[in-house]
């Protein structure tokens, strides 16, 4: 019962601080990680829950800085390193849960390279295990991991994704079939960055789309809102 109601408690704080990223990409104006995640008047501040949110909503948290070329506060950015150091992955992680740390160790140094702890110095991990997966797999692999896609993200995540752009295109049509209106949005984010996306995607039209269907998801609008920065030309 204790488990479930933590449970809930963390979906509640992830979903209002996804939609105070929504908000912030969408004004374009000032936003305030420290300000944003529930129990927090500063990093010292921050509780448990608040950095299991960020952790969950990963690199995106801190994304209006990197998309908007906002400096981010200290106090935001230490908020952001303290959810980085709270919650390694474990030994047995999946490889999703790896590279999403590993997106935030990136994104934190990318920010502000003095920061102690920042990690910035780990090596990449391996991506080998997208290399023969399938376009349906593939999709939704990369659905999972939309905060690495960001302009000038190399990874290798985005090396397997800028390889295969019409699978990823196939598999964001599929998510659209299935009404899985997040795998889409995220298929969708990666495909605003791709070369050789098939014109007859259409894909202004289906992100529209995906955020008219999705629009109580703030999950999918965190994804579309990033989509259309990037298509408009936001780079860093």
């Amino acid at each position: 019962m204790e488990q479930s109601g933590t449970s809930t408690r963390l979906a509640g704080a992830v979903q209002g601080l996804t939609s105070e990223l929504v908000s912030a990409l969408r004004s374009g104006g000032p936003f305030r990680l420290a300000g944003s995640v529930r129990g927090s008047d500063g990093p010292e501040a921050a509780d448990g829950l608040a950095l299991a949110a960020v952790r969950v909503v990963g690199a995106d948290a801190a994304l209006p800085s990197v998309l908007h070329r906002t400096p981010p506060e200290p106090d935001d950015l230490a908020v952001f390193s303290r959810a980085v150091h709270a919650y390694p992955p474990p030994s047995d992680a999946s490889p999703t849960s790896v590279w999403s740390h590993w997106a935030m160790k990136r994104t934190l140094l990318r920010l502000d390279a003095s920061l102690d702890g920042a990690a910035g110095h780990d090596p990449e991990p391996q991506a080998a295990w997208l290399d023969d997966a399938s376009w349906q797999s593939l999709t939704h692999q990369l659905a999972v991991l939309a905060p690495l896609a960001v302009p000038a993200g190399d990874s290798a995540v985005a090396r397997v994704a800028r390889g295969r752009p019409v699978d990823v295109a196939r598999g964001f049509v599929r998510a659209v079939r299935r009404r899985d209106w997040l795998q889409a949005a995220g298929a969708g984010r990666w495909l605003v960055l791709l070369d050789d996306v098939p014109p007859t995607l259409g894909l202004e039209a289906g992100l529209d789309f995906v955020a008219q269907m999705g629009c109580d998801d703030p999950r999918v609008a965190l994804q579309i809102e990033a989509a259309h920065l990037m298509r408009a030309g936001v780079r860093v």
